[in-house]
């Protein structure tokens, strides 16, 4: 029988079964799309469970789109966990159990945020908007207080599916949830200097970040590798004629052209990784607090 033939018997199959190619030892399978929910639901999980996060490093989650075989796992998973926001686009093009299924950012909906759709820059505002069918952003938990009820949301949903472990489970969380609680107070202390003033993004994904903390954020289209083209510096220059702004969050280090270019503007950068994906080096809390250090 041909590999073709032979995928979709198997994608079939996986819709009734448990358990497709692996032997998982632990007392549930849970997958993940994307760093921030692996590592919250491991952190709750302990060793009870076994969390999966299948995106290879250095890719973006939210671009990703897993294979056949990835898939086949997500499938046979006892839980799914999906941020919301309409992130990872690829779960509404594919069967997944409903019942399976949980949106962690459901708790939270009227609190999602309008992406903007015009050229860049984009400015966003601290206020953000109440999202009704629109494209919205989906960094949600890059605003720790929603993080926090998406930890909450895992418990709850860990807890139903796991009721043994429930305990277990509500001891982990409050753990996680007293990080969580402190990541966002000293961030909040760290971006206190910046409340209210005009402060560029390299890119725009901030946007929670920025109403959580009181940001006024105005965002390019940059990339941390890519040392931009003269026009964007052209238009970069116009804007700083029109308001000032003294600070760039940048998703990782630009190049160094970039960076002489900008602190030759009087710009200072802060590298505020999203951590959609694994980071090179700590887990979620020790590169947030890194983050958090550098500001």
């Amino acid at each position: 029988m041909s590999r073709h033939v032979l995928k979709p018997l198997l994608m079939t199959a996986a819709l009734f079964t448990a358990s497709v190619s692996h032997a998982f030892p632990k007392d549930g399978v849970v997958y993940t799309v994307n760093y921030p929910l692996q590592y919250f639901a491991e952190a709750i999980g302990g060793n009870d469970l076994d969390v999966v996060f299948p995106a290879p490093p250095g890719v973006d989650p939210a671009d990703w789109t897993p294979d056949v075989d990835t898939l086949l796992d997500y499938q046979a998973a006892d839980l799914i966990l999906l941020n919301g926001a309409g992130y990872a686009e690829w779960t509404k093009g594919v069967y997944l159990a409903r019942s399976r299924l949980l949106d962690t950012s459901a708790s939270f909906k009227d609190r999602l945020i309008a992406e903007e759709s015009d050229e860049a820059p984009h400015v966003h505002g601290p206020t953000g908007a109440e999202v009704q069918g629109a494209a919205v952003a989906f960094t949600t938990w890059l605003d720790l207080s929603l993080s926090r009820a998406q930890a909450e949301a895992l418990r709850d949903a860990m807890a139903a599916r796991w009721p043994d472990h429930a305990a277990a489970f509500a001891q982990r969380h409050a753990v996680l949830d007293a990080e969580l609680a402190m990541l966002d107070a000293e961030l909040l202390e760290a971006l206190t200097p910046l409340r209210g003033r005009h402060v560029l993004a390299s890119h725009p994904v901030y946007q929670y970040l920025e109403r959580r903390y009181g940001l006024d954020l105005t965002s390019f289209h940059w990339e941390p590798n890519l040392t931009p083209p003269p026009e964007e510096w052209t238009t970069l220059d116009a804007m700083l004629g029109q308001r000032t702004a003294t600070v760039m969050l940048w998703e990782g280090e630009p190049t160094p052209e970039t960076r002489e270019a900008l602190e030759a503007r009087g710009l200072r950068i802060a590298v505020l990784p999203t951590l959609s994906n694994r980071p090179s080096e700590g887990d979620f809390v020790s590169a947030m607090r890194a983050a958090i250090d550098a500001l």
